[in-house]
């Protein structure tokens, strides 16, 4: 099965003398998917952007991420493993040539996780893996993604 995604990205950065020359202009675009919620992007701030807003590293680094999480609790939740918390803080790691060209070598992915059971502690760091392998997007990068998980269980109250 083929699925299709479709984004519209608007430059907003003219200032009004264009791209004549590499200073002239803002790295400001909108990113719009129907439906949705607009993003506000530039560049990363090394690359002349604005800092408060999104770039595409961040958010490649972001769809990583998020993709793993998915699938590690759809497959938490076919295990029988109940997660009652997941938070992941995800490291990048990107090499830059001195061409201005570049591409990621290296992705980290610190999951904290909280579980109900001791006895699946084990279960849940293992599915780390099978979540990697069933990732669209990790399927779709040509660079190490590893993981550093730290499972712990919900203290009773």
């Amino acid at each position: 099965m083929i699925h299709s995604y479709q984004t519209q990205v608007v430059w907003t950065g003219n200032t009004g003398s264009g791209t004549i020359d590499y200073k002239a202009y803002e790295r400001s675009h909108t990113i719009s998917i129907k439906n949705k919620t607009v993003i506000m992007c530039s560049s990363d701030a090394a690359f002349r952007g604005d800092q408060t807003k999104h770039n595409p590293e961040d958010l490649f680094l972001s769809s990583i991420a998020s993709c793993h999480m998915l699938w590690y609790l759809h497959l938490c939740a076919e295990a029988g493993i109940v997660v009652l918390s997941y938070e992941d803080t995800a490291v990048g790691m990107m090499e830059e040539f001195s061409n201005g060209s570049g591409h990621f070598t290296e992705v980290i992915l610190r999951p904290q996780i909280v579980i109900t059971n001791t006895n699946m502690i084990d279960k849940a760091n293992a599915l780390h893996h099978e979540a990697n392998n069933m990732c669209f997007i990790a399927n779709s990068c040509n660079f190490s993604i590893r993981h550093e998980p730290v499972c712990k269980v919900a203290i009773s109250k």
